[in-house]
């Protein structure tokens, strides 16, 4: 289910219980066509595009250090809050996505 919010421009995605992502954990949902990476770090939720900008493959296996992930493949560092690649391989910055819990549910913002 989707919900135009013409305010803002985002349409938002209903995804997925919020009960189902528990802190520490990640699950990868596709809204529009692209895989988004939702992790819930300490009882934030983040959204990123799950794909490195180094080499295309996913980042949703990487190791989660903080607010960081690790591409699995390189060892590339994403900010989960800004999305920034904060060490190479990876020099350009992954999407982000505006997430909110609603009613219990997980939403995915999309522009």
């Amino acid at each position: 289910m989707s919900s135009a919010d013409p305010d803002s421009g985002v349409t938002w995605h209903d995804v997925a219980a919020a009960a189902e992502l528990v802190p520490g954990g990640h699950a990868v949902y596709e809204v529009e066509g692209r895989f988004v990476a939702v992790y819930n770090v300490g009882g934030e939720l983040y959204a990123i595009e799950d794909v490195c900008t180094h080499d295309g493959n996913p980042l949703a296996d990487g190791a989660v250090e903080g607010h960081e992930v690790v591409c699995p493949r390189h060892g590339a560092r994403f900010c989960l809050r800004t999305g920034a690649a904060l060490s190479p391989p990876a020099y350009e910055p992954v999407a982000i996505f505006p997430v909110a819990i609603r009613s219990g549910r997980i939403l995915l913002g999309v522009r």
